[in-house]
């Protein structure tokens, strides 16, 4: 339904505006789930998280991997983090707009010494905080967003040390209208991402018919070397793959490095068909059979 990220220097109160704006939305007439991600739901340190570049590549990583799991239609997403990159949030918008969800960025507008006054009162606290050559990093790469840009708008801006950050507070307000009002022919003011023929629903099948194509050749080769592996080298009458599915007909003993070749062959073979005609299986019986009737031909004409 939608996806909120939420944006600001370290230390700006990001979490607690994430929290609030979850618990406005579940207090307004949402009907939807609201879930909020962030690096402590995978037990991640935010100090090694930030410590090196590969790190917090790793991290953006895992967080957009699994918003990319969860958005949809039926739930809406807050990812609270530092969402600093104006890269990172394009890509961010552009998993919205794949799914079709309206999107919106709420952005902690605090001072860099507030943060950093903040960020020591929370160490001295016992409480999660950044290391000071950390904090100071990330500080000096935060890229402020901006509403001209199509990733950062509508853009909500909200003042936590001039305004506090509650449920009540205006930006969590104008935040929770926009992502809960209807639409209707005549609204203006809520704008529903649509996907583009790059984002269709065809290509993500398509890679997944390719996923399920390398995952079943796979399992093949490995119920050959199984059953090969049994017989030790004694004839076999064919192998099964289970009900519904063609036997394996080999008269003969084959090795690894040529069942290999031949599943190379394969998937190659199959995915230049499908640049021309229809995709690739997209279930595993049918990517099982395929192969199957390939290797039964390909094997008996190398006896």
């Amino acid at each position: 339904m939608a996806l909120i990220v939420i944006c600001g220097q370290p230390s700006s109160g990001k979490s607690l505006a994430a929290t609030c704006l979850a618990e406005a939305l579940k207090e307004s007439e949402a009907k939807e789930t609201v879930r909020v991600i962030d690096e402590a739901s995978f037990h991640l340190d935010r100090n090694q998280s930030y410590a090196s570049m590969p790190a917090e590549k790793n991290l953006r990583g895992v967080l957009r991997s699994e918003v990319d799991r969860s958005v949809s239609k039926d739930n809406i997403i807050i990812v609270d983090s530092l969402n600093s990159i104006k890269g990172y949030r394009y890509e961010l918008w552009c998993l919205a707009r794949a799914a079709g969800i309206r999107y919106c960025v709420l952005y902690c507008d605090l001072e860099e010494d507030h943060c950093r006054k903040w960020n020591k009162e929370r160490r001295e606290k016992g409480e999660a905080a950044y290391d000071d050559k950390i904090f100071e990093d990330l500080v000096r790469r935060f890229e402020k967003p901006d509403r001209r840009n199509r990733w950062d708008s509508p853009l909500f801006e909200l003042c936590p040390y001039k305004d506090g950050i509650e449920n009540s507070s205006a930006a969590i307000l104008d935040a929770v209208a926009y992502l809960t009002k209807k639409v209707d022919s005549k609204s203006r003011d809520v704008k529903i991402l649509q996907p583009t023929i790059a984002t269709q629903n065809t290509r993500f099948s398509e890679a997944n018919s390719l996923y399920e194509l390398d995952r079943a050749t796979q399992e093949v080769i490995n119920a050959i070397v199984e059953a090969q592996s049994k017989a030790l080298g004694g004839p076999m009458n064919g192998i099964s793959l289970g009900q519904g599915l063609p036997n394996i007909s080999i008269s003969r003993s084959v090795g690894l490095p040529e069942l290999r070749r031949l599943r190379r062959t394969f998937i190659k073979l199959t995915g230049q068909t499908s640049l021309s005609g229809p995709p690739p299986p997209s279930d595993a019986d049918s990517a099982k059979r395929m192969f199957v009737d390939y290797l039964n031909r390909e094997l008996e004409t190398t006896v």
